[in-house]
């Protein structure tokens, strides 16, 4: 009896299915559905897969680096990058200041700083950084001159402050004066902060839409790493 050919040659094309001494006679619908199917790839015609083939590693990544970025992410990054590495020189600083919602402080907000600090990054964090008693807008600026890059969590919750003009609208004025922010958009969208605030809104970011935090947290630690900047072209 005539057996299949499809797992070592495949039927996928015409001449391929003509060829097999099992499938040769058989409709096309037919020898597709049996044997065709199992061995396409879903990549193909699925649409996140198409974004994720347009992905790469960053010029700033290290060999062994398995993050991914968009072509959009790598543009917003790249001058971001720039500066990391001008303010390299200067030991004492943090790598990140995360700007945040009171309200967020012990939800995203830790969340975010947990797996960073995880990952070996330094996060200017109010939370644990600010001492009781101690005048809270006089710490916020000194967080921001000893970090070399500024994070900003968008939430719903930072939205509404932002509404309010409370603290997150006095750290957002000073990291929108440096070319060194980047907004990070959770459960919120970019049209909302558009809305609220179409300053910051024009600022490109990283969003959980497209990433989890975990991996949001992978590519700001490796932007901040300064291991990797003999990589760097």
């Amino acid at each position: 009896m005539a057996r299949c050919t499809a797992p070592v040659n495949g039927h996928r094309s015409a001449s391929a299915r003509a060829n097999c001494p099992a499938c040769g006679g058989r409709s096309r619908s037919y020898g597709y559905n049996s044997y065709s199917q199992p061995y396409s790839s879903p990549s193909y015609s699925s649409g996140s897969s198409s974004i994720n083939s347009g992905k790469r590693k960053a010029s700033w990544s290290s060999s062994g680096s398995t993050v991914l970025y968009t072509p959009a992410e790598i543009r917003t990054l790249t001058p971001v990058r720039k500066n990391v590495e001008e303010r390299l020189e200067k030991p004492d600083l943090r790598d990140i200041f995360l700007c945040h919602a009171w309200d967020d402080r012990k939800g995203a907000a830790k969340e975010l700083h947990d797996i960073l600090e995880s990952k070996g990054v330094s996060v200017w964090f109010s939370e644990k950084d600010v001492a009781l008693g101690s005048p809270l807008m006089r710490e916020i600026d000194k967080g921001l001159i000893k970090s070399r890059v500024g994070i900003v969590l968008v939430t719903p919750l930072f939205l509404k402050r932002i509404a309010g003009s409370g603290i997150a609208d006095k750290e957002l004025s000073a990291l929108l004066a440096r070319d060194l922010l980047i907004p990070i958009v959770h459960d919120t969208s970019y049209e909302d902060l558009r809305d609220a605030s179409p300053l910051l809104g024009s600022r490109s970011g990283l969003s959980t839409i497209e990433d989890s935090m975990e991996e949001i947290a992978s590519k700001l630690a490796e932007l901040v790493t300064p291991e990797t900047v003999e990589d760097f072209n």
